[in-house]
């Protein structure tokens, strides 16, 4: 039986623990090699031995193929390094699955400066350079006639989707990759590129502690979903957010007009609080999450 990735090469950052781990060996179990990306720092953000060697062993013992990358995915010049690497190492690059992330909770009077800076630089721009470096090699790819059916999943989460009590920034820049993936869906389909998010729940060293996680569901749990959009059979589906929890999945509607009213000339200040309330009880905003 073919495996349904069988052939192909996939970044996956991230990847030391949790939800990125158990994305590489699944997609390593797919038959994809896997360049396992973990820059290797503790919840505080304190440098440590990066476990990716040891998921690296792992995929090594069921008989795949993986190498480790150490890069910080939001610095520029490494993120292009390592889709190099990929290139250089596998002959190509099909899969990008950008998951770095961490969370810095605080109410947002009590944010800094600091945080704030950090959660938005590994989130977002984690996933905007990848995602420029990959983007701009298939590109050039397929201006050569070489195109190729390539993959980007990248993370979002319910708590960018809906907001999320205590976790401001964090909310900001997961709401920003869901537009980012918008964005670059629309932009590189003509290169064969298709790019889809998750907003995935999973109990992980990130939930861990901030949250009661006993009743989550496990890393791997989200990764199936992940190793089919990666697929070349997922060529049909992009510019999607798909929330998945355990054994649901459910693909997100995101912001799309809802209920108008139309002055006819420049509205006049005292008619748009009756107006806007009535639209307000046709489209109720939904109740924030906490930790999704």
């Amino acid at each position: 039986m073919t495996k349904l990735l069988e052939g192909r090469t996939a970044i996956v950052t991230g990847a030391g623990r949790g939800i990125g781990r158990a994305h590489a060996l699944e997609l390593a179990r797919h038959g994809a090699k896997v360049v396992v990306n973990d820059y290797g720092v503790s919840l505080a953000g304190e440098k440590e031995d990066s476990p990716a060697h040891a998921v690296v062993a792992e995929i090594g013992a069921m008989g795949g193929e993986a190498v480790v990358n150490g890069a910080d995915v939001a610095d520029f010049a490494a993120a292009e390094a390592m889709v190099q690497q990929a290139i250089d190492t596998f002959g190509g690059l099909d899969i990008l699955i950008n998951n770095a992330g961490f969370v810095r909770d605080r109410m947002l009077v009590n944010t800094s400066e600091e945080e704030w800076d950090a959660v938005i630089r590994v989130h977002l721009k984690g996933h905007f350079a990848p995602l420029r470096h990959a983007g701009a090699w298939w590109r050039a790819e397929a201006k050569a006639g070489r195109q190729r059916a390539a993959r980007v999943i990248n993370t979002s989460s319910g708590a960018g989707l809906q907001g999320s009590v205590g976790q401001a920034t964090y909310s900001a820049a997961k709401a920003g990759i869901a537009g980012l993936t918008l964005v670059a869906a629309q932009e590189m389909g003509r290169y064969g590129v298709t790019v889809n998010a998750i907003a995935p729940v999973a109990r992980t060293r990130m939930t861990e502690g901030a949250f009661d996680t006993s009743a989550m569901a496990l890393p791997e749990d989200n990764s199936p979903v992940v190793a089919w959009l990666a697929s070349e059979e997922a060529g049909d589906v992009t510019g999607r957010v798909i929330e998945i929890d355990g054994s649901v999945i459910t693909v997100e509607n995101g912001w799309r007009h809802g209920p108008s009213r139309d002055a006819g000339a420049r509205w006049d200040a005292e008619k748009v609080g009756p107006a806007l309330r009535e639209m307000l009880a046709e489209a109720p905003v939904p109740e924030p999450v906490y930790g999704a």
